[in-house]
């Protein structure tokens, strides 16, 4: 199987000053579809819940959008992380990065 990376940004959804979701989710999500489309790269999408400590050591816990992207070059995801990060209003997005392996199957009956 193909080696390839895996990047996975982690952006929440509370604004960075009022600790309040703006938004309705559905909005963060057009915006990310957007970014990821004018990039020009494939991606997945999950909702989930975080928590996390601010640099001030408030704690929140929020809607969080976590973006999957495959064999996308490591620049272009801190690209697509700082993007989402300022549109979203956030102190900070978590970034993760792992080697892992891609096959994509196909059958037809």
């Amino acid at each position: 199987m193909p080696e390839t990376n895996q990047s996975t940004i982690y952006v929440g959804l509370n604004d960075a000053d009022t600790g309040e979701q703006r938004f309705v989710t559905e909005k963060y999500l057009s915006i990310l579809k957007n970014v990821c489309r004018s990039y020009g790269v494939a991606f997945s999408v999950q909702r989930i819940n975080g928590g996390y400590f601010h640099e001030d050591g408030r704690y929140t816990e929020e809607n969080t959008l976590s973006l999957t992207l495959m064999g996308v070059p490591d620049e272009t995801v801190t690209e697509i992380a700082k993007d989402l990060c300022a549109f979203f209003h956030q102190e900070s997005v978590m970034v993760t990065s792992a080697p892992c392996s891609v096959v994509f199957v196909k059958e037809q009956l």
